[in-house]
């Protein structure tokens, strides 16, 4: 049986699996929310799927996400990672994933966590949007243009309001599935 998908969704498998699997769940695993924020900087100007695609490669150039190692990086890894083809060769990208592991160290050092930090900014419980149509839900919202200012002061680049209203619908800070979606309600 065919199910009933937000709008976003194309015939792509991995869109499919992303959606019906991980978008809109809640993440709490500080290296998770650390990769989801990279991916969607990786993101702007180009298609989610275009990153899906990429995402192992990403995993695997840099280190997996792991903040500790990713903010030892120097410029010999930069220049490196500019020429690999796994993933998007933009020099600003990959020095803000590089940026902003280490303002996930100094989070983690001042809050305990990235975590706690982060999910202060939807109160710590996921916002459950009652959209009809995708075409209603929003790029923005006062909460993202909060937590773009707020990680803007502690450092972070690649943050804009857009950017991070995506970060929220990927970590399930933010549940927008639409009416017709199967996960529709789910928390």
């Amino acid at each position: 049986m065919d199910r009933e998908r937000c709008g976003w969704v194309t015939e792509d498998q991995i869109y499919i699996d992303y959606h019906d699997n991980e978008w809109g769940r809640p993440v709490h695993d500080d290296r998770e929310l650390f990769e989801l924020l990279s991916l969607e900087g990786a993101q702007a100007g180009l298609s989610w799927l275009t990153i899906l695609k990429r995402r192992e490669n990403y995993r695997h150039v840099f280190d997996n996400f792991d903040p500790e190692k990713v903010a030892h990086f120097d410029s010999d890894k930069i220049h490196k990672l500019i020429q690999d083809k796994r993933i998007i060769r933009n020099r600003r990208k990959i020095e803000s994933v590089i940026i902003n592991a280490m303002a996930v160290l100094r989070i983690q050092r001042e809050f305990g966590s990235f975590d706690a930090y982060i999910w202060r900014f939807v109160g710590g419980e996921p916002i459950v949007n009652d959209w009809a149509d995708h075409s209603e839900v929003p790029a923005s919202t006062a909460e993202s243009e909060q937590m773009s200012k707020d990680l803007k002061k502690h450092g972070f680049k690649f943050v804009g309001p857009t950017i991070c209203y995506a970060f929220m619908q990927a970590a399930g800070m933010v549940n927008d599935h639409t009416q017709n979606c199967f996960l529709y309600g789910r928390k």
